[in-house]
């Protein structure tokens, strides 16, 4: 992998993240309601106070002035202040940021998992019950939404057996509804793409070779198969890191964690503009980062990618 084919990544990555603040802010500002209002809302307070917040909070400037000082702030790296709590967002983000990252982090353990294991299974045992059961256990983690899944482990293990507590963190325990309810909805993507990745390879020449010359087919899967097949496994986990921050925010809510989840709904329900962008912000950056490292695993894993990049 050559220096323009980085250097291509970081401008498109920059790219990604001026869209992403960019849609942040405006999506915000068309949706219905007063801000001020809305943080006011539970005082009682006077249409005379709510004029003033609104000036307070640069609310009446033209929109061009708000969208470049929300620039101008963004580019010095400031994510402004809670509107809500007075507090400055960077930090209110960062202390919830780590019970996120460690979910994220557990669910995508249990994503690969799960869906490598699926998808090499149904691959090694095509057409047969094997490949429809593991087929259709990877059909039911794409199509479940999560907080459905969400509740139903939560009254199966929780309430029903008493094997995991139902809310809140402390420990691996709390950790594993949570993370196998957000790993087994990653799983069926997984599974599928490696499903048709491990076909593909099992029936490819130098496989054929492997075999041809003895070894062992143990061997020629874990060593041939499953490198040719992890890339594009830990391609689609990087494309599917969005979907596991938007899980999060549900999984958090059912579980009642604390997070970045819990933190943006309240900002949403109290229209705390600066948190919501904050964390929208923070999201786009953990996927950027993410997606570059994905590219720059599968070159290193597929020695066909460094090869055909100047």
């Amino acid at each position: 992998m050559g220096v323009g084919h980085i250097g291509r990544r970081l401008l498109s990555a920059v790219f990604v993240l001026w869209l992403a603040a960019s849609l942040a802010f405006f999506a915000l500002k068309l949706t219905p309601g007063d801000p001020a209002e809305a943080l006011l809302a539970a005082s009682g307070a006077t249409p005379e106070e709510v004029a003033e917040r609104r000036a307070r909070l640069g609310l009446d400037d033209p929109l061009w002035l708000q969208y470049v000082r929300y620039l101008t702030d963004l580019a010095r790296g400031d994510l402004g202040r809670s509107w809500l709590h007075g507090r400055p967002v960077g930090r209110m983000v960062g202390e919830q940021l780590g019970p996120t990252v460690e979910l994220a982090v557990a669910a995508t353990a249990v994503g690969m998992a799960l869906g490598v294991g699926l998808g090499t299974l149904a691959a090694v045992r095509r057409r047969t019950w094997v490949d429809t059961a593991a087929t259709a256990v990877a059909v039911v983690g794409l199509s479940t939404p999560t907080y459905w899944s969400g509740l139903l482990v939560i009254l199966l293990f929780s309430l029903h057996l008493r094997w995991f507590p139902a809310t809140g963190e402390g420990g691996l325990r709390h950790l594993v509804l949570p993370a196998s309810v957000l790993g087994f909805a990653l799983a069926g993507s997984i599974a599928r793409l490696v499903r048709a990745r491990v076909a593909d390879v099992l029936g490819s020449p130098f496989v054929l070779a492997a075999r041809a010359r003895g070894l062992p087919g143990r061997h020629v899967l874990l060593v041939h198969v499953l490198k040719a097949a992890a890339g594009p496994a830990l391609a689609v986990t990087a494309l599917q890191f969005g979907f596991l921050l938007g899980g999060a925010v549900v999984t958090e809510t059912v579980f009642a964690r604390r997070g970045l989840g819990r933190l943006v709904v309240e900002a949403i329900l109290w229209r705390d503009l600066p948190v919501v962008r904050g964390v929208v912000l923070v999201g786009a950056l953990a996927y950027v980062g993410v997606n570059l490292l994905a590219d720059l695993l599968h070159a290193w894993l597929d020695p066909r990618l460094r090869e055909s990049e100047p």
